[in-house]
């Protein structure tokens, strides 16, 4: 088959030639139909996660079941399935046993320990995998495995109380459903956006407010809940001068600068700082019920597998409008 490949740290996609696996126990082949690039693809490519190279990449897989090994019962041939981060974990530790999978530290993660979703077939161990509601395309549904579900999760984790402003720090590859999401909650939402060429997709997307930074947002009233799904710590750190007393800020970005925070407003305001992954599978069912109901739209642009180095570009140079997905 072919796969789009990441020789070594820091080098640039190859299509090559691999050899197609076959489903050991408790696994299915999956015919990919499309597979999002996420931001973590781009940390991957840099060697900032460890990890062996070559690597095939991609944690926003979906496809099509085409083959089961024998002890497999929940999923069959035809089935339209996807995959998430969690690709396998122990099952004997504290945090499998709690059903804090997140957490085990034997987990192998999609696209790092387990080969990922750029390729034309992947393995995915069945209990791991989602099936994909039948209003649902592939294209759409992609985005939803990493990028709705973090997002959509950190939201629930935040616990909002009726009447709570939300805010979205960085309208990017992450939150351009959420916006929408938020508005079919009936949650007040303000965005945290330092470009104004995206101001008219903002407000398409459900947005009643937009702002530039912290200082703004507290002018316009602050909000509770902070989504930060920034890259920028410093966006970070400046987004906290708009949270409301019991504020919080979910961050759901990564960056390899560390977080600096004011302990008096720590203290005085009672503001909280809230690390968020994808926080358990309800959530993602929610999201993916979101987009079959019509409430969510992801906003795409969809590349062949043979261009997998082209849409790898644009979302390391934060090109992409808003998410890039291959498709086979």
């Amino acid at each position: 088959m072919k796969a789009a490949v990441v020789p070594a740290v820091s080098s640039s996609w190859q299509i090559k030639d691999v050899p197609q696996p076959q489903p050991g126990p408790n696994q299915v082949l999956v015919k990919m139909h499309a597979s999002g690039i996420c931001y973590t693809d781009v940390h991957l490519t840099l060697g900032h996660f460890p990890g062996p190279f070559p690597r095939i990449l991609g944690h926003e897989p979906v496809g099509e079941i085409v083959a089961v090994a024998p002890d497999v019962t929940t999923r069959k041939v035809g089935d339209r399935v996807g995959s998430a981060w969690i690709q396998s974990t122990c099952g004997r530790c504290e945090w499998c046993q709690r059903g804090r999978r997140m957490f085990c530290p034997y987990m192998k993660g999609t696209g790092i320990e387990a080969q990922g979703g750029h390729a034309e077939f992947m393995l995915m161990n069945a209990d791991a995998t989602y099936l994909i509601p039948d209003k649902v395309s592939y294209e759409q549904a992609a985005p939803i495995f990493c990028a709705g579900y973090t997002v959509y999760s950190g939201l629930r984790w935040a616990d909002p109380q009726p009447r709570e402003r939300v805010a979205v720090l960085g309208i990017g590859a992450l939150d351009t459903s959420q916006c929408n999401t938020r508005k079919q909650r009936a949650f007040e939402t303000v965005a945290i956006s330092h470009s104004p060429d995206k101001d008219k997709l903002i407000r398409e997307l459900g947005a009643d407010e937009i702002v530039r930074d912290g200082k703004s947002l507290a002018a316009a009233g602050g909000a509770d809940i902070i989504l930060s799904t920034s890259n920028s710590t410093k966006s970070m750190v400046d987004s906290i001068q708009g949270l409301r007393p019991d504020g919080r800020l979910i961050a759901m970005g990564a960056d390899a600068e560390p977080l600096s925070v004011s302990l008096t407003d720590l203290i005085m305001k009672r503001i909280r700082i809230i690390g968020s992954q994808q926080n358990g599978p309800e959530y993602l069912y929610e999201a993916l019920d979101f987009v079959a109901q019509g409430k969510v739209k992801t906003i795409v642009e969809t590349y062949p597998l043979a261009e997998a180095a082209k849409a790898y570009e644009r979302v390391a140079e934060g090109r992409a409008r808003f998410r890039a997905v291959l498709t086979m």
